[in-house]
């Protein structure tokens, strides 16, 4: 059995897309590109798709990851392809490699994220994410099942600054552009509870009373292994196309290498 890992993206108006919409969209393109894909066994077998830690619906995304079992080999590029042609434009297969390491998920320890907040001068954005960076503990509310759950939002957060416009990422072409318009851009350690953008524009809310006119456009640039020491997110998948370019004999070694203690929880 091959197992092929995938990188995809949620842009623009996709944005809004569920997980569950997310979820038919991609096993229709799994059918129409004619993949061969292993089944669950049971009175109601369904296709073996592993989803790592999907971002909230509302929020756009360049790295989404999925892990996808296959009955017969295939190439991971011309898979992409294939699938790339059956599914929305905005809900795009950027990356695909062979599962050659385990613990995908456990390598998925932090993201990086980028706000745009419409209608707030770039001076007041970075008066309040120096404000919460200052704070040793941001609290905020969250409703959950039970009720509203309060939690610390700013121990998960490893970095918090405001950028310039020109420094921007995201691909929310649709927001509106004629009225001032901050940057802000975030790395979060994935922790229980999850710690999500709404939940530090909530803390900025709470101690530099930062509103914007608009929702936010909020888009997870990247997702990995975090880097205490740099505060970094690597590339997940590079420790599977390290052992595909490594000689038959290191391979045992770099899967070895690419296992990571679990991490405290999904984001």
């Amino acid at each position: 059995m091959q197992r092929i890992r995938l990188r995809y993206t949620k842009r623009g108006r996709l944005r809004f897309t569920s997980h569950r919409d997310f979820q038919r969209a991609f096993e229709r393109a799994l059918r129409r590109a004619e993949v061969p894909m292993a089944y669950s066994a049971g009175f109601t077998p369904h296709p073996k798709v592993s989803y790592a830690n999907a971002a909230p619906t509302g929020t756009g995304s360049e790295a989404e990851y999925l892990e996808i079992a296959l009955t017969a080999t295939r190439d991971p590029d011309t898979l992409r392809e294939l699938l790339n042609e059956s599914m929305p434009s905005g809900l795009d297969i950027v990356d695909a490699v062979e599962s050659r390491t385990s613990g995908l998920a456990d390598r998925l320890t932090g993201s990086v994220w980028e706000l745009r907040l419409d209608g707030v001068e770039p001076a007041d954005a970075e008066r309040a994410a120096e404000a919460f960076r200052a704070a040793e503990v941001v609290e905020v509310q969250r409703r959950a099942k039970n009720g509203m759950r309060t939690f610390d939002a700013r121990a998960a957060v490893v970095s918090l600054e405001a950028i310039a416009s020109d420094e921007a990422i995201s691909h929310d072409a649709d927001r509106p552009t004629d009225q001032p318009c901050a940057i802000l851009r975030l790395v979060v350690r994935h922790v229980t509870p999850a710690v999500r953008p709404d939940d530090v524009l909530s803390g900025l809310r709470a101690v530099a009373d930062l509103a914007p006119p608009v929702a936010a456009a909020v888009t997870r640039l990247a997702q990995g292994l975090l880097d205490d020491e740099t505060g970094t997110v690597t590339d997940p998948l590079a420790p599977d196309r390290e052992a595909a370019t490594a000689p038959l004999e290191n391979q045992g070694a770099a899967a070895a290498a690419a296992k990571v203690p679990a991490t405290e929880g999904p984001a």
